[in-house]
């Protein structure tokens, strides 16, 4: 098992629910696939760079996790597909 990180930006005005079922949907997906969420950090809105798809700000989540590498061309899948993900980048913690 290898441990990754996950930054992920969601779009600023969804609802906590909404922001809340997402973030369950993302962590159940990891533990689908043979995984584990070792940490779940919400760093909360902030302003983000430059504009993406006509936002200005970003809700920022950083999501640690163990499992195997052959999941995570699924989930990178799954985040570029769902609508209110803005960006994510995912990499693998050096040991």
């Amino acid at each position: 098992m290898r441990s990754y990180e996950a930054m992920i930006i969601l779009q600023p005005d969804l609802e906590e629910e909404a922001r809340n079922a997402l973030v369950e949907k993302i962590q159940s997906f990891i533990v689908k696939e043979g995984g584990e969420v070792t940490d779940m950090n919400h760093w909360g809105a902030r302003r983000l760079a430059y504009e993406i798809d006509d936002f200005q700000d970003g809700y920022y989540l950083l999501a640690k996790f163990t499992g195997p590498g052959t999941g995570i061309g699924e989930l990178e899948r799954n985040l570029k597909i769902t609508d209110e993900v803005l960006r994510y980048l995912v990499i693998r913690e050096d040991e």
